[in-house]
């Protein structure tokens, strides 16, 4: 069953993200930014060393992305959704130091569907195989940390209706899980 469509906004509050559901569409504005697995990696090692986090992560967004190079006159090349399950041993940590919602692709562990729900924050999906439409979305990108990471550096990128779906809620709610019992025969 498909979800209605809503007009966000980050930074992300939690009174906001308690009225996504699990299907409704998305159309997100603001400043997101990304991070793969060496960033995740990168993030968790400097803060147990004591170093703060290179963004500020209360009502924010990442993107588990890493774009493609832009062609002249672009803001930014093509910026598909990587695979989530691959930041999964990261994310609790995240949550839990209050970031608010992540966009990828794909089922997230149990650990991740926990800390979704214990922070009140939510996963985004966007569609794989569509990282050109999906940069159209884009209006501004700049590597803030990592540089020497290349593609997976973290970036701030300013969006405007990037088009995504709620695929876990606040209240642990999966559409991943509610699309198969739909089609489950008994």
């Amino acid at each position: 069953m498909m979800g209605t469509i809503k007009n966000i906004q980050t930074p992300l509050t939690k009174e906001l993200i308690r009225t996504l559901h699990a299907g409704d569409s998305v159309l997100l504005s603001g400043v997101i930014y990304t991070a793969r697995d060496a960033a995740h990696e990168r993030m968790t090692r400097e803060k147990a060393e004591g170093k703060p986090y290179p963004f500020d992560l209360e009502g924010q967004a990442v993107y588990y992305a890493g774009p493609c190079p832009a062609k002249p006159g672009a803001v930014i090349g093509s910026c598909g959704p990587t695979t989530a399950g691959r930041m999964d041993a990261y994310t609790p940590m995240l949550l839990d130091d209050g970031l608010s919602a992540m966009i990828g692709k794909g089922a997230r562990n149990a650990a991740v569907f926990d800390a979704i729900k214990r922070n009140g924050a939510v996963y985004l999906g966007a569609i794989g195989g569509a990282g050109a439409l999906i940069a159209q979305s884009i209006k501004a990108a700049e590597v803030i940390a990592y540089e020497d990471l290349g593609t997976e550096a973290i970036r701030r990128l300013v969006v405007e209706e990037m088009p995504l779906v709620v695929l876990i809620d606040c209240d642990g709610n999966d559409l991943y899980k509610q699309g198969q019992a739909a089609y489950r025969t008994i």
